[in-house]
């Protein structure tokens, strides 16, 4: 049966990121990107995208390094830069680390050159792209992150997966502080919604997947398993062909571009591309003018009239500013499966659980 909401436990915040950074500390993970690792992590818990956040510090992340899939304390080098752009090898670290310190770059040099891109080669998972593309809104910066993943989208027409779930995020700052923040994969949902419906009970609904047939399933477990996702669209006849180029742009970008190689050519667990932009708005315009247009634009939007059955118009960062405003005050939920894998790693690492 699925789970209800009353048997997921609370945890504060900072409990749960102490324990976190303590955690990869033990791995030989240094004090600084441990702290920077468990940021991006609780920062998906805090914004309701729980596919990304410490569920996967076990599995993703823990067990990788313990097995020496990532390396806890990479050689980070730019491998070759212009000053506007650089290709940046990650050495296989925790990618949230290498993530940030890239994204970073890309917001230096658009200081200087109003526009700044970095491709990352020889990257690692990193959580959620919208952290990355997040970090530049305090510039009055528009920021932009990839990454691009193994193989696990079919393509439009298709039955064999060719492309990556491969995340792409836009973050431009607003007025108000509700600034826009798109964070999407472009197959119809990331591999990690396949994670939480399994973990809920719930069936997925058709066009999210196939089974190892390649036929359209609801049963999350068997298109996790299969790894056969549907790019964004589900269905030629809903233009899937849309999701299917724009992952292959993200493989361009990530893959191609930094010569990793596009997501056919990667493997489960291992080496992947990322691509992060920072575009400083007053190279283009007045950085308040632009703040206030881009509010006037989202606040028109969720003035747009409700389609029967909803309360009311969102725009891309509003669900997620409302779920971290409840999370910080009541808590993160935890699923009991989430619960078990937390004191699994206190154990095994003689840490205090946070619960």
């Amino acid at each position: 049966m699925p789970l209800s909401e009353s048997e997921n436990i609370r945890v504060q915040r900072d409990a749960l990121h102490s324990f976190v950074v303590e955690a990869f500390r033990r791995y030989g993970v240094p004090d600084e990107d441990a702290v920077i690792a468990a940021d991006v992590l609780l920062e998906s818990d805090l914004r309701g995208i729980e596919s990304h956040g410490v569920p996967r510090l076990e599995q993703f992340y823990l067990t990788r390094l313990k097995d020496g899939r990532i390396n806890p304390t990479p050689q980070i080098k730019v491998l070759h830069e212009s000053p506007s752009t650089a290709l940046v090898d990650a050495d296989g670290g925790l990618g949230m680390v290498t993530g940030y310190k890239s994204m970073r770059i890309a917001i230096e040099k658009a200081k200087s050159s109003s526009t700044g891109f970095v491709s990352v080669t020889h990257g690692r998972h990193f959580g959620i792209a919208g952290y990355y593309s997040s970090m530049a809104l305090e510039e009055n910066m528009i920021g932009i992150a990839m990454c691009n993943t193994s193989a696990i989208m079919v393509p439009t027409f298709g039955r064999d997966a060719k492309i990556g779930t491969n995340a792409f995020s836009v973050a431009a700052p607003s007025a108000d502080g509700k600034h826009f923040i798109l964070d999407m994969a472009t197959s119809t949902v990331s591999a990690g919604k396949f994670e939480v419906a399994a973990r809920k009970g719930m069936e997925v609904p058709i066009g999210w997947g196939g089974d190892a047939q390649g036929v359209p399933t609801t049963d999350p477990r068997a298109a996790r398993d299969a790894r056969h996702y549907s790019p964004l669209g589900g269905a030629p006849e809903m233009s899937s062909h849309k999701g299917y180029g724009l992952g292959v742009v993200v493989d361009i970008l990530c893959g191609v571009l930094s010569g990793i190689g596009p997501s056919a050519a990667l493997t489960s667990g291992g080496d992947v591309g990322h691509f992060f932009g920072a575009i400083k708005v007053d190279g283009f315009r007045n950085p308040a003018e632009f703040k206030a247009m881009m509010n006037d634009m989202m606040n028109d939007l969720r003035s747009a009239r409700p389609a029967d059955g909803y309360e009311r118009v969102y725009v891309a960062g509003d669900l997620e500013h409302a779920a971290k405003e409840e999370r910080l005050k009541l808590g993160i939920p935890l699923y009991p499966d989430v619960v078990e894998s937390i004191r699994r790693v206190s154990i095994e690492l003689g840490l205090e659980s946070p619960v």
